[in-house]
């Protein structure tokens, strides 16, 4: 992205393998970042996961296609997730909820002055209130880590603004 937050620093490389069936949604990250980029100090669920390293979901509600849900997990695999029409109002999901979400991944090593971790996020279509997902499905897959000492926001699709903001549907797109 062309973000000013974005220039002279040395980017994340990621890589994102997004698969489906009717019941769940499958997404395998694998990062590789420099060591200024990596952040760990967030310890629960629905804790202020973007502050981290982390690697984030957006997906618009196929059960509402005004909203959307938004799933960021840590790089230890605490994930907040939330649904709404916007960046505001956002409704949390609960712990009961975001406990079905099954998150698995790798420690996170350091290999010279990269930080190496995957984390991969498997979402039921019950979370969604619906029982089986159809194509298409729209939305975007993100890393971030707000708080490191070296802040990034990096997007699997475009978004158009003049600073980094997520929370923007209207760059959403069909994830295959």
């Amino acid at each position: 992205m062309k973000w000013t937050a974005n220039q002279g620093i040395i980017h994340p490389m990621v890589t994102a393998d997004f698969s489906w069936t009717p019941r769940i949604i499958t997404v395998k990250f694998t990062v590789e970042e420099p060591v200024d980029c990596y952040r760990a100090a967030v310890q629960e669920d629905n804790g202020r996961s973007w502050e981290d390293s982390c690697v984030e979901i957006f997906l618009q509600n196929p059960a509402n296609p005004a909203e959307y849900f938004n799933f960021e997990t840590t790089s230890r695999g605490f994930v907040l997730a939330a649904r709404g029409t916007g960046r505001e109002n956002r409704q949390t999901l609960s712990l009961d909820t975001i406990a079905k979400i099954k998150r698995s991944g790798t420690t996170p090593s350091i290999q010279d002055d990269s930080v190496y971790w995957t984390m991969t996020v498997e979402i039921p279509a019950e979370i969604f209130g619906i029982k089986a997902f159809e194509a298409p499905l729209c939305g975007n897959l993100y890393k971030c880590a707000d708080k490191a000492n070296t802040p990034h926001y990096l997007s699997a699709f475009p978004i158009e603004t003049e600073k980094p903001d997520f929370h923007r549907p209207e760059f959403f797109n069909i994830l295959e």
